[in-house]
């Protein structure tokens, strides 16, 4: 992992205090919603570059730990996230579609970083990372369907233009550029827009913090309260990890990789989503990148505790 990507959390809170610093200038407020977008579609740009399609059949070479990761990612997952949601946030319907987007959607970057920490297994977290890119995209739009059609919030149409305009554009824009280019360029040009990605994204997070300050500060309470159901996610899969892990025999190294790719959530696609699906709902948007910085420094611990593990030779 590169000075960069080990920054990337410092980089992120700095967007959000400096939008916050810079919140209510009307110059700002008037151009963030197309200032967003254009970040966004820019930043996920540099990700559909960066993952290479013809590399999803890695993903079940070890099929025990791709069906065990999936099983929790994108069926257990949205089920206890969405109970423990309702449980504690169903007084604001806007933190709760926040917590559950956040909760749904599998990191795509920054897991890396913590599963080296814990000393998991690289490859085989990088090579669930295509697959897990896919499924969100085609599940967190039929899972906001199943558990929020009947909220005043939820427009169809809406969210299947922001489908168009934020996935489908880039998406279809990355494989027109890889296919134009030659294999150099073409690394190249993912490696240049791989180093940018981190910055439309904070650059979008202080549009977000600098035109929405005043219902950030009308709203601390609420935004709080997202801290008790997220530290019980983490707790609850930590330990489900790692009596599965120990159930269906998996190495320490892959215990490792499943546990930071199951916890770490935080994928720019649901930020992007929400920005495009729920307009006049900001507290969303805030909810989801709120969200991981209580979520960073957990990772930090759990990291921490996967090592403990492993030298106390009661496991694996």
């Amino acid at each position: 992992m590169d000075l960069l990507e080990k920054l990337e959390p410092v980089i992120i809170f700095s967007a959000v205090i400096i939008g916050l610093f810079f919140s209510n200038i009307q110059i700002i407020a008037d151009n963030t919603d197309y200032l967003i977008n254009i970040f966004l579609c820019l930043m996920l740009y540099g990700l559909f570059l960066e993952v290479d399609l013809n590399e999803l059949k890695d993903s079940f070479k070890n099929i025990k730990f791709t069906s065990t990761s999936l099983i929790i990612n994108f069926l257990w997952t949205p089920l206890f996230g969405y109970f423990i949601g309702f449980l504690f946030l169903r007084g604001n319907v806007d933190i709760l579609i926040g917590f559950f987007m956040l909760i749904l959607t599998p990191c795509t970057d920054w897991y890396l970083v913590f599963t080296k920490m814990a000393k998991g297994d690289l490859t085989l977290s990088l090579s669930i990372l295509p697959i897990n890119l896919i499924l969100q995209i085609i599940l967190l739009p039929i899972y906001l369907i199943l558990f929020f059609s009947t909220a005043n919030s939820m427009d169809y149409s809406q969210l299947a233009y922001s489908l168009v305009i934020v996935i489908v554009i880039p998406f279809i824009a990355a494989q027109f550029t890889k296919l134009i280019l030659y294999k150099n360029l073409k690394e190249k040009a993912a490696e240049l827009m791989g180093s940018l990605e981190i910055w439309f994204l904070s650059l979008a997070v202080f549009c977000i913090f600098a035109s929405q300050g005043d219902l950030l500060f009308d709203n601390l309470n609420s935004i709080a309260v997202l801290f008790i159901p997220l530290i019980l996610f983490f707790i609850v899969n930590t330990v489900l990890d790692l009596l599965l892990s120990e159930k269906i025999n998996f190495t320490y190294s892959e215990y490792a990789s499943l546990t930071m790719t199951t916890l770490a959530r935080n994928s720019p696609l649901a930020l992007a989503i929400a920005i495009n699906s729920f307009p006049g709902h900001e507290l969303i948007s805030i909810a989801l990148v709120i969200g991981p910085l209580i979520e960073l420094p957990v990772l930090y611990l759990v990291s921490k505790f996967c090592l403990k593990i492993k030298d106390s030779n009661l496991f694996f």
